[in-house]
C-alpha cells in the first residue's frame, strides 16, 4: 500500500476546532511547557527539602527522605498519574472528593503534581549527593563560624551543591519536558494528546508524529542550551561538575 504524504495538512482546518491542525500544535505546547514549568517548581522545591533532610545527622528525617525518595522515583510516572487522577478522590471524604473532580482543569493540575512529585524524588538525589559531594570542611566551617546547622545549609553547602549539580539538573529539566507526554493518557490537551487527535481525525500518522517528534526535539534542545549556559556560569573551579551527582543513589 502506498501512503499518500500530505505535508500540508498542518494548514487545514481542525475538526476538533481551535483553528489549523498547525495552531492546534502550537496550543499543546503551551499547554505542554506550563505543566514542565508548574512541575519543575515543584520538584525543585520538594526536591531540595528532601534531599537536605537526607544529608542531616536526624536518622528519623533520613528514614523518611528515604521512603519518600524510593515511594515516587520506583512507582511508574503512568501509574503514579492514574492513582492521583481516578483513585485518590475516591480515598478521600465524599465531599473533598467530588470538589476534587469538579475543580476546573482537575486533570491538568493533577498532572502537575503527580509529575512535579515523581521528579522532586530524583532532584532529591541529586540534592543530597551533591551536598555529600562537598568537603567535610565546609560544614566544620561553618559550625567554626558559630553558624547554625540551618544556617550552614543555607549560606554554606546548598549553594556550592546547587552549583555542582547544575548538569544533572540540566538533564532532569529535559526530562521533565518529554515526560509530560504521559499527561495526555489522563485527558490533558498537552501536546502528545494534541498529536493523536490530529491523528485519528485525518490517518496521517506520518506527518502528525513528524511534527510532534520535531518540536519535542525543538523545545527539548533549547531547555539544554539554556542550562548549559547556566552551567558554565555557575561552574566551580576544582570540582567535576556532575561527576558525582549524576551517579546513583
Amino acid at each position: 500500500m502506498n501512503y499518500q504524504w500530505n505535508w500540508n495538512i498542518y494548514w487545514e482546518d481542525a475538526l476538533d476546532g481551535g483553528g489549523t491542525y498547525f495552531d492546534t500544535l502550537i496550543w499543546g505546547v503551551k499547554v505542554t511547557l506550563a505543566l514542565a514549568m508548574l512541575a519543575w517548581i515543584i520538584a525543585l522545591v520538594l526536591g531540595s527539602i528532601i534531599g537536605t533532610m537526607r544529608t542531616t545527622q536526624n536518622k528519623w528525617l533520613v528514614r523518611l527522605s528515604n521512603g519518600y525518595i524510593e515511594l515516587f522515583r520506583n512507582i511508574p510516572l503512568l501509574v503514579q498519574m492514574f492513582i492521583w487522577y481516578f483513585v485518590i478522590p475516591e480515598l478521600v471524604p465524599d465531599a473533598l472528593g467530588m470538589w476534587m473532580k469538579n475543580l476546573p482543569n482537575v486533570s491538568f493540575y493533577t498532572a502537575v503534581i503527580s509529575l512535579g512529585l515523581f521528579t522532586s524524588a530524583r532532584v532529591a538525589v541529586q540534592v543530597s549527593t551533591g551536598i555529600n559531594a562537598l568537603p567535610r570542611g565546609q560544614k566544620m566551617a561553618g559550625t567554626a563560624l558559630g553558624l547554625t546547622q540551618v544556617q550552614t545549609y543555607r549560606y554554606v553547602l546548598l549553594p556550592m551543591a546547587f552549583r555542582i549539580i547544575t548538569p544533572s539538573l540540566t538533564n532532569e529539566v529535559a526530562a521533565i519536558i518529554k515526560n509530560s507526554s504521559v499527561a495526555s493518557t489522563i485527558t490533558v490537551l498537552e501536546l502528545m494528546s494534541r498529536t493523536r487527535s490530529m491523528n485519528e481525525f485525518t490517518y496521517k500518522t506520518f506527518e502528525a508524529f513528524t511534527a510532534a517528534t520535531l518540536i519535542y526535539l525543538f523545545v527539548s534542545v533549547v531547555a539544554i542550551m539554556l542550562s548549559n549556559f547556566l552551567e558554565r556560569k555557575l561552574a566551580v573551579p576544582g570540582f567535576i561538575t556532575g561527576g558525582a551527582a549524576k551517579g546513583g543513589r
